[in-house]
């Protein structure tokens, strides 16, 4: 379940911070009854920035063979990243 706060409650910063840190969800500061802001923990921004560069590697992976690049087997791909980084 979302957390919507109105924005006078940024007055209250440590219990926003406590929320944000035990919840592990992002907080929802809504201004004149409208979304304004979004707050979180920088641990789960952190989680979001590194699920959105796997998300963007997938959707770029994806264009590419709809637009003809050949596919490698994951075994090839694994096969030459080992001899490259560990032989």
């Amino acid at each position: 379940m979302p957390f919507i706060m109105p924005i006078k409650e940024l007055r209250h910063t440590s219990k926003i911070s406590e929320l944000a840190h035990r919840e592990q969800e992002p907080i929802f500061i809504t201004k004149n009854g409208y979304n304004d802001l979004v707050v979180m923990s920088s641990e789960l921004y952190d989680s979001f920035v590194k699920t959105m560069k796997i998300d963007r590697a997938i959707y770029e992976a994806e264009k590419e063979v709809a637009n003809g690049a050949e596919s490698i087997e994951a075994a090839v791909v694994f096969e030459e990243l080992k001899r490259k980084h560990f032989d």
